[in-house]
């Protein structure tokens, strides 16, 4: 439950903290802009800065011999930095910005402070950690065994989760990295997708038309992250969030 303190933040971690462990953070929370390609955080590397997204969507990045492709997505439902909750202090994976927005921030050496000084911070937090290796083990299984449509499909349904308007700024080039596919095959699966009245897409970005049909697209490949996310962390968005999906 949160308190009127709490209902100023979009942040839904931030918003669902009890006013202790919020009092905890707050005095080292800075708003901060995010920018196209921002780095978040750089694989294999210490994490510095811990980043409570309110706005825009960052992407969590696997690379290995040259190739890249994403395994994760946050929003305004998450927040960067999972390695400290659970102990650690390096960074996996890439994290970088691919939709712009704003967060608020926190040093790393602040975060661990209030983590060590609150076990309640860290129980609720884990919460959100759990959710998030689900999101990614479902990412690997999809883009295992699903098709492109499929996998297209999910991920436009999860950005537009965390966007506001039905409207997503993205390229054809960044969308192939996105989905770990080939140029030409993205663009035939967008192709598809608009044939289909489900989206329009012009250059640099993508209009959403139809949701319930994205879905069924999408071929049961998404939904079940997002049901275990409300289950563990809860339902709630902000009054702000002009989102249409489960987050």
């Amino acid at each position: 439950m949160t308190n009127q303190e709490n209902d100023s933040y979009k942040n839904q971690l931030l918003r669902r903290l009890n006013p202790g462990d919020l009092g905890l953070l707050q005095p080292h929370l800075e708003l901060c802009d995010l920018e196209l390609k921002m780095t978040l955080e750089k694989a294999d590397s210490e994490i510095e800065t811990v980043y409570f997204l309110e706005d825009g969507i960052a992407s969590v990045v696997a690379a290995a011999s040259g190739k890249e492709a994403e395994v994760g997505l946050v929003g305004f439902e998450g927040m960067t930095g999972a390695a400290l909750v659970m102990g650690a202090d390096y960074a996996a994976h890439q994290c970088y910005i691919q939709s712009p927005g704003s967060a608020f921030r926190i040093g790393a050496e602040p975060f661990k402070e209030a983590l060590a000084n609150s076990p309640t911070l860290r129980l609720f937090l884990l919460r959100y950690v759990h959710y998030f290796h689900i999101q990614t083990s479902y990412t690997a299984l999809i883009n295992a065994k699903s098709n492109l449509e499929e996998r297209l499909a999910r991920w436009l349904l999860m950005c537009d989760d965390r966007v506001h308007g039905e409207r997503l700024a993205i390229t054809h080039e960044f969308l192939a990295i996105m989905l770990g596919a080939r140029r030409p095959g993205v663009t035939v699966g967008l192709q598809v997708l608009e044939g289909r009245g489900f989206i329009y897409s012009r250059r640099g970005e993508v209009h959403i038309r139809d949701r319930s049909g994205l879905a069924a697209c999408a071929n049961g490949t998404y939904g079940k992250p997002e049901a275990e996310y409300a289950r563990l962390v809860g339902m709630r968005a902000p009054s702000q969030h002009a989102g249409r999906g489960p987050l």
